[in-house]
């Protein structure tokens, strides 16, 4: 795993949605995600990929959601504020990491291109809009639907958490406290300390 992408990686998701509802998981590691073994199971050749004794399925978002709702938290039980709970996991996925993940590709995978550095600015501008939109919607709030941490706010601050390290979200001082406390929870704070473990662990695991 590349260096630059070492806390970034997507399983944190799972990972941080099992710490949070308290259930033990085991972590099978491979070396090509591209491999048909892998793709029998990603057919894109991403991860994470995740399985139990009822289902096999990808794509963050499906996991956490399933991990969530086999142990019956980060969903509330009320119709209505399990519908908001829900539309905010699709927001994150559909609505803002399209323009963080613009970003990242135009100033880190394509930044050798004669044209990433023109683009850069619309992009930016791009991303900056909707987070004002997403820094209104959260007005004063702790959480995006109040006062419950939800698979909204864990799948929208694992978003967020994607530019951490390039200093925009210091002109959203409401979104960066809510990234803050997300990350500041001890179900993340373990969850990223046995994701970045794996990058040390031997070739052989």
């Amino acid at each position: 795993m590349p260096e630059f992408a070492r806390g970034f990686v997507r399983d944190m998701r799972p990972r941080w949605a099992f710490e949070e509802v308290g259930q033990p998981y085991a972590v099978n590691l491979i070396a090509d995600s591209k491999c048909p073994e892998h793709r029998r199971w990603q057919p894109f050749g991403q991860v994470p990929t995740y399985r139990d004794d009822e289902v096999a399925i990808f794509e963050s978002g499906a996991i956490v959601l399933r991990i969530a709702e086999r142990a019956g938290k980060l969903v509330p039980v009320d119709p209505a504020a399990r519908m908001r709970a829900l539309q905010w996991l699709a927001a994150a996925l559909n609505s803002v990491e399209p323009f963080v993940m613009a970003v990242a590709v135009n100033d880190i995978f394509e930044a050798d291109r004669e044209w990433s550095k023109a683009r850069h600015v619309k992009v930016v501008d791009d991303l900056k809009t909707r987070l004002g939109d997403l820094e209104a919607a959260l007005g004063d709030k702790a959480w995006l639907d109040g006062d419950a941490f939800t698979v909204g706010d864990l799948m929208m601050i694992s978003v967020l958490g994607g530019l951490r390290r390039t200093g925009l979200l210091r002109d959203f001082p409401r979104l960066a406290s809510y990234v803050a406390r997300g990350e500041s929870r001890p179900a993340y704070r373990k969850a990223m300390e046995d994701h970045m473990a794996t990058f040390d662990a031997p070739a052989s695991a």
